[in-house]
């Protein structure tokens, strides 16, 4: 038990949970747990996520799968846990998030490709990969939250159903969706002013500077 002393000066008692009743709660759907658990590690996640290039929005979303897989592997009565609880549930996070860093920068190559010229086919290999990001990301936060959530999805190759499942839609709206998505994302590469002055740029292997 740890005690705190709450604003007004009164005292209450906050549980603290060892890793076997944690688990046992999971298993057993306790919702209680999960807020334990975000205020408990939820900050050490986000500064992670920031220190990775990630955002405040990111940081939730990591947090949310990284226990949406928490309790899959848990569900599983073979599930042993080999280390500290803490320890999994950063690691679990740590490499979701690197899995989407490198599914965000191959969706970004993916477009600069698509839409470059047909004289500049080695384009991609001397483009500033740091601005391509950065484009990419932008028009990435421009979309709608459902679509957003989506995209991760599926960059995550979670199916259509688990999507459809995990979100509380049809499998026939998250196909759907997904493919509205991915048109708007590309279009709006397409017509990023930044991304435009660099296909329009004309600038050469020579030209560029790293």
């Amino acid at each position: 038990m740890k005690n705190i002393i709450a604003p007004a000066g009164v005292k209450f008692i906050v549980k603290e949970y060892t890793d076997i009743e944690i688990i046992e709660c999971l298993r057993n759907r306790k919702s209680y747990v999960v807020h334990y658990l975000s205020d408990r590690y939820q900050p050490m996640i986000r500064l992670m996520v920031i220190q990775l290039g990630g955002n405040q929005e990111d940081a939730k979303d990591i947090f949310q799968e990284g226990l949406m897989i928490m309790l899959e592997k848990i569900d599983n009565k073979e599930f042993a846990l080999t280390c500290k609880f803490k320890t999994f549930l950063y690691c679990v996070c740590e490499n979701l998030w690197k899995s989407i860093i490198a599914k965000r920068q191959a969706a970004a190559n993916y477009f600069a490709r698509k839409t470059e010229p047909e004289d500049e086919k080695d384009f991609t290999e001397v483009m500033d990969n740091n601005l391509c990001r950065e484009i990419f990301l932008s028009v990435f936060d421009s979309l709608d939250p459902v679509s957003k959530n989506i995209l991760k999805l599926y960059w995550e190759e979670v199916s259509p159903q688990v999507i459809a499942d995990r979100l509380g839609y049809s499998y026939g709206y998250v196909r759907k969706k997904k493919c509205e998505a991915q048109a708007e994302l590309t279009e709006k590469v397409k017509r990023h002013p930044d991304y435009q002055k660099i296909v329009n740029s004309g600038i050469t292997a020579k030209t560029v500077v790293y």
